[in-house]
């Protein structure tokens, strides 16, 4: 199945500033083209690639005062490499992080969920966050946590994440966070989604339920939102007055036999069984 992503990014630099973003596909995606553009009146600028240890790529470049115009569109064609997780990395995605404090939910998950473990505990605590949680754009703060959000019950796709990855650290299962494109979503933006590490492999979780997880298509990956941001930078103001993302995935068979199925796929992810971004 090849799907095609796309994020449009218009900024308002007020001085020269220092610009990181994660928008493009991660290193593990398997990309059948790309195009990734800054471009600033008639200039165009060069950033510098910087991959992490998650395989998650980072574009850096310094911005001068004005108009950036940014730009990228890719299609993903075949399924991403699975990469072998250290003991380390297991380590790191067990400890609280800024979002995800599993030592403050500690007591709570240890009473709720005792006694469940593997897939039973990752059914349960998406249930749990799926229905505790109501999807409400535009009433959470960049700043929320998952204590915030499980006190407040409401928040978009990144406190979902926060609270699932909070109280599965709680139960001893390494948990870390993924930003996504999301074929399919509504509404469409960057989506975010936490994965669970189980007999050696990560299982995405949608709390949200609002994706087909089997579409998505990896941007990044950390510890909390705080790793994953789409822009992040340094030394300025810098104002966002456009943003538009999209991903669509495309049938592989061109029929009309072939868009049915395509749809009929889509429609059956249950978000109960385990499942890998590919």
């Amino acid at each position: 199945m090849q799907r095609v992503v796309t994020a449009e990014l218009d900024l308002e630099l007020g001085s020269s500033v220092d610009l990181i973003f994660s928008i493009t596909a991660a290193q593990s995606v398997p990309l059948a083209s790309e195009v990734l553009t800054f471009r600033q009146g008639d200039r165009e600028y060069t950033p510098t690639e910087i991959v992490d240890q998650s395989g998650s790529r980072l574009h850096r470049l310094t911005g001068e005062a004005g108009r950036l115009e940014v730009r990228y569109e890719a299609t993903v064609d075949g399924t991403a490499t699975s990469t072998r997780t250290s003991d380390l990395e297991a380590i790191t995605y067990l400890r609280p992080s800024r979002y995800a404090q599993s030592d403050e939910v500690f007591a709570q998950a240890r009473r709720q969920f005792r006694g469940l473990s593997g897939h039973d505990l990752v059914a349960a605590v998406t249930e749990f966050v799926s229905t505790s949680v109501t999807y409400t754009p535009g009433l959470s703060l960049g700043t929320d946590s998952a204590v915030t959000t499980l006190m407040t019950g409401q928040g978009v796709c990144r406190d979902y994440a926060h609270v699932v990855i909070a109280l599965l650290r709680a139960m001893d299962v390494p948990a870390r966070y993924a930003a996504c494109f999301a074929p399919g979503l509504q509404p469409m933006d960057f989506h975010a989604v936490a994965e669970a590490y189980l007999d050696g492999a990560w299982y995405v979780i949608d709390a949200t339920r609002l994706a087909d997880r089997r579409s998505l298509v990896r941007i990044a990956t950390g510890r909390d939102a705080a790793d994953c941001a789409f822009l992040s930078y340094h030394g300025g103001h810098v104002g966002l007055s456009h943003l538009r993302v999209d991903a669509w995935s495309i049938p592989d068979a061109a029929s009309a036999d072939g868009l049915e199925a395509e749809a009929s796929a889509s429609s059956t992810d249950d978000h109960v069984a385990l499942v890998q971004i590919f």
